[in-house]
Order: C-alpha cells, then structure tokens, then sequence
C-alpha cells in the first residue's frame, strides 16, 4: 500500500485539498454523483417499467426518473467547471511553492545544484505547457 500512495497520481491528488479544500471536496462529490448516476437511472428506470406493467402509481417515479435525468445533464458542466477553477488554484498554489522553494534557502547554490536544475527545468516546461507529467 506504501508504493501505491507514494505514486506521483496519489502525490497530485493530495495536493488538491491544500490548493482549495471547498473545491476539491465538491470535485471528488461532484466526481462521484457522476459515477453513481448512471446506475441510479437504470434503477429508476426498471422500477418505473415494472411500476407500469403492475399499474402502480408512477408520479414518485416519474419525479425519481426525472429528477436523475437532469441531474445527469447538468452535473457535466458543473463538474467541467468546479474541475476548471481547481486546476487553476492548483497549478498557483503549486507554483507559490516552487517559488517559496527558489527563493526560501539563502544564496544561489541550491539553484545551481544539477539535479534541481533538472527539476526546475521539467517545471517550468510542464507550466508553460511544453512537456506533460513525467512518466513513473
């Protein structure tokens, strides 16, 4: 379990609270009402097709029916958009830190160290968008 959370997916994940904590606690609800929706509608959906082979009353599941529905449209755009605004307080809060590791040790030695010079370098080149997350 250690090597699963010490994996650079678990490393992101775990800064997204400190980025925003409202957001990323709506992103992972949000994340998981999508999930579990489509389920939901098959459910709801098979009650109401039993609902009307028996002639039961169907204004209860109609509503259900409807209701998963537009909650099953709407929640996409939402979800874009909370994912959105989480990146973006990510990516600053990521870089507050890079910057406050830059510029927090006193002198310039550190910087030119090799091997953070590699390290910077991939930074600056993942922000601007030149290269991606490195492979694990």
């Amino acid at each position: 379990m250690e090597s699963l959370t010490h994996r650079q997916e678990w490393q992101f994940l775990k800064v997204l609270p400190k980025a925003d904590p409202l957001l990323a606690w709506s992103w992972w609800t949000l994340l998981l009402a999508r999930g579990l929706l489509p389920a939901g509608f098959a459910i709801v959906m098979g009650n109401l097709i039993g609902a009307v082979q028996r002639g039961d009353s169907l204004t209860v599941r109609l509503a259900l029916v409807g209701l998963i529905f537009v909650l099953l449209q709407v929640l996409t755009p939402i979800h874009q958009a909370v994912s959105g605004n989480l990146g973006r307080k990510t990516a600053a809060w990521l870089y507050d830190e890079l910057t406050r590791a830059c510029v927090g040790p006193p002198g310039m030695a550190h910087l030119e160290n090799p091997a953070h010079t590699n390290d910077l370098t991939m930074a600056r080149d993942f922000d601007l968008g030149i290269s991606g997350p490195p492979d694990a």
